[in-house]
């Protein structure tokens, strides 16, 4: 799989989730909140994520706690089963996709964050 992704900025990139989400009627709010669950960051330790510029590799490993039921996604992401992804990095990417495009697409933040 692609692994320039992985150098990618993530504050680059969390603007297109949020738009993504807004286009949608959705708020930056729940996107930090699914941020927040699959992470284990809050506010504070996103902030610093974002203003320190870190590729998606260094805030993946930067995470504080990747939740335990991210084995509950499933489903297809750019083509790719999220469950059956063998690089745990390109998984974490494609659950944060995954999430996001289920917020785009108007599904509750109860079943979106698996409860």
């Amino acid at each position: 799989m692609e692994t320039r992704v992985y150098k990618m900025i993530f504050a680059d990139i969390y603007p297109l989730y949020i738009n993504k989400a807004e286009k949608k009627g959705r708020l930056k709010k729940e996107v930090d909140e699914i941020i927040y669950w699959l992470t284990g960051y809050d506010e504070k330790t996103l902030t610093k994520q974002l203003d320190d510029k870190v590729d998606f590799e260094t805030f993946f490993s930067n995470a504080p706690r990747i939740n335990p039921n991210t084995t509950k996604i499933t489903g297809v992401i750019c083509g790719y089963r999220v469950e059956e992804i063998e690089d745990k990095l390109m998984q974490k990417i494609r659950y944060l996709d995954k999430l996001i495009d289920e917020l785009a697409k108007g599904k509750a933040m109860e079943k979106i964050l698996r409860s």
